[in-house]
């Protein structure tokens, strides 16, 4: 009962966590279903629990920070972890896979009937060796990555809002505050988790080239871009809000060539894997 109620209180202080979290599982079965869904999000939170175990106690692979466990009693905790911090883990590496998907993914271009072209999104399918390649691998834990350097700043600054004082580095880093090994560190648990999921997707029944609802995968892998932007949309806004420009102004720029390859992708100009 008591692991219950703090459990209540969790979602009661961070509902805009279990938001994302509740948007990340809806958008990832839609896109392969339940049981490729769990087993994406518990492997990923595994590996981040280990993760954050490991680090707070030899500093490996984020090196040293500690948690302040300034809200015992009023969230739920898992040793010395905040449940909710390794849980967020998930839906990001889930948003950073879709983000990658939306660039690697093999898709067939609309044209208009009389065969011209026209401006419209491309039709992405499934296609099992380019979800599970190495590029995937390699350019989610990227995107991953680059959305920790506008979230770990921010989140190390929570005495400032509403997220509060969770957590500190006992040397600060160079990065606003934020030691590079912690970039590391995401970069590893990215790598290590989907690397496992990887090898546990191929051994499931195959996909088919569309997603569960029998139409292209297109609007299955934008609902995860969706909530990518959404995650880091909050975060700037939080940013600016406690006025921490050059931090966000840093976020912003970051994001403005990805978004525009994006775009150019996703309308078929950037040229890419295209089937016919």
């Amino acid at each position: 009962m008591e692991i219950l109620t703090l459990l209540l209180k969790t979602v009661a202080l961070r509902p805009y966590v279990f938001v994302f979290l509740a948007m990340s599982l809806f958008f990832a079965r839609r896109l392969f279903g339940w049981r490729r869904t769990g087993l994406f999000f518990l492997v990923t939170w595994i590996t981040t629990f280990v993760c954050e175990y490991s680090s707070t106690r030899t500093g490996i692979p984020f090196g040293w920070y500690h948690f302040t466990g300034s809200t015992a009693g009023q969230e739920l905790y898992l040793s010395n972890v905040p449940f909710i911090d390794s849980l967020s883990f998930s839906f990001l590496l889930y948003a950073s896979y879709c983000l990658t998907l939306a660039f690697l993914l093999p898709a067939r271009q609309s044209s208009t009937p009389g065969g011209g072209p026209v401006l419209r999104l491309v039709d992405l399918q499934l296609d099992p060796a380019a979800r599970t390649s190495r590029w995937a691998l390699v350019l989610t834990a990227l995107f991953y990555v680059c959305i920790d350097t506008v979230i770990d700043p921010v989140a190390l600054r929570g005495d400032r809002w509403f997220l509060g004082h969770l957590y500190y580095y006992p040397d600060p880093g160079l990065h606003f505050g934020v030691p590079i090994a912690n970039y590391v560190g995401w970069a590893v648990v990215g790598l290590v988790s989907l690397t496992v999921y990887f090898a546990l997707d191929r051994r499931l029944a195959p996909l088919g080239p569309t997603d569960r609802d029998g139409r292209s995968a297109t609007g299955a892998v934008l609902l995860g871009c969706g909530l990518y932007y959404g995650v880091l949309a909050f975060n700037l806004t939080v940013t600016f809000w406690i006025e921490e420009p050059l931090l966000g102004m840093t976020g912003l720029l970051m994001y403005i060539p990805v978004t525009v390859l994006l775009l150019l992708r996703l309308f078929g100009i950037m040229p890419a894997a295209v089937e016919k």
